[in-house]
C-alpha cells in the first residue's frame, strides 16, 4: 500500500533528518489542537483566572443541572455550536483566547432561561439574571481588560437563546438547532457522567437522550455571586 511504502521510506532516512522532520509535521498537527485549548486558557493564575472558574463552574454547573437535566447531549451540542461560532467570528476580530467568551456565553443563557431570578453581584448590586452579563463586561471594563471578548459571548450565547428557545415558539418557526443523532447515541455520553458512587457507568445504563425542554428549571435562590 502506498502508506506502507511511504513509512518504509521514510525509515530509511538517517535517524537525526528522521527525527527532525517528524518533530516539525507533529508541532504543525499539533497547532490544530489551539482551536480547542483556546477556550481552556483563561490567562496566568492571578484574580482574573479565578474570577473567571467562579462564573465556569457555578453557572456551566446550574444550566446543566437545570433546563439541561437529563440532556446531556444537547448541553454538549451548545458548547460545540457555541465553540464553532466563535472560533469563526474570533478570527474576524483577531480574537485567539475565547475561555471568557464562552464563559459569557454560558452565563448569558442562563440568565435569559431564569429572568426572574435576582442576583447579588459580589454583594455591591442586586439585579434581575439578564443584566448580569452586561454586568461582567461593565466589570471586565473597569479591570481595564477589552470588551470585545465579552460581546462575542453575549452575542454568540444570544444566537444560540434565539434559535432553541425563541423561534421555536413564534408562529410558524421551527428548531434549527437539531443535536446530532451521534451525541444521543449513548457511546459519548459516559465520559460526562459518575453514578452516585463516583464510578463510571456501564454503557448500557447511560441514556443521552432529549428530556424536558429548555424552560423546565426554576431557580428561586437568589445566586450569590
Amino acid at each position: 500500500m502506498a502508506w506502507q511504502g511511504l513509512m518504509a521510506e521514510f525509515l530509511q532516512v538517517p535517524a537525526v533528518t528522521r527525527a527532525y522532520t517528524a518533530a516539525c509535521v507533529l508541532t504543525t498537527a499539533a497547532v490544530v489542537w489551539r482551536l480547542v485549548t483556546n477556550f481552556l486558557f483563561f490567562g496566568p493564575l492571578g484574580f482574573s483566572f479565578f474570577f473567571n472558574m467562579l462564573f465556569v463552574f457555578r453557572y456551566c454547573r446550574m444550566l446543566e443541572e437545570g433546563s439541561f437535566r437529563g440532556r446531556t447531549a444537547d448541553f454538549v451540542f451548545m458548547f460545540l455550536f457555541g465553540g464553532v461560532l466563535m472560533t469563526l467570528l474570533g478570527l474576524l476580530g483577531s480574537l485567539f483566547f475565547l475561555g471568557q467568551a464562552l464563559t459569557v456565553m454560558l452565563v448569558y443563557v442562563w440568565s435569559r432561561r431564569n429572568p426572574q431570578v435576582r442576583v447579588n453581584f459580589f454583594g455591591l448590586l442586586t439585579f434581575q439574571a439578564p443584566f448580569l452579563p452586561w454586568a461582567l463586561m461593565g466589570f471586565s471594563l473597569l479591570l481595564g481588560n477589552s470588551i470585545l471578548v465579552d460581546l462575542l459571548g453575549i452575542a454568540v450565547g444570544h444566537i444560540y437563546y434565539f434559535l432553541e428557545d425563541v423561534l421555536p415558539n413564534q408562529p410558524g418557526g421551527k428548531r434549527l438547532l437539531l443535536t446530532p443523532s451521534f451525541l444521543q447515541q449513548g457511546d459519548l455520553c459516559p465520559i460526562f457522567q459518575l453514578s452516585s458512587q463516583g464510578t463510571w457507568p456501564r454503557l448500557h445504563e447511560v441514556r443521552c437522550r432529549r428530556g424536558p425542554g429548555p424552560g423546565s428549571s426554576a431557580l428561586s435562590a437568589t445566586p450569590k455571586l
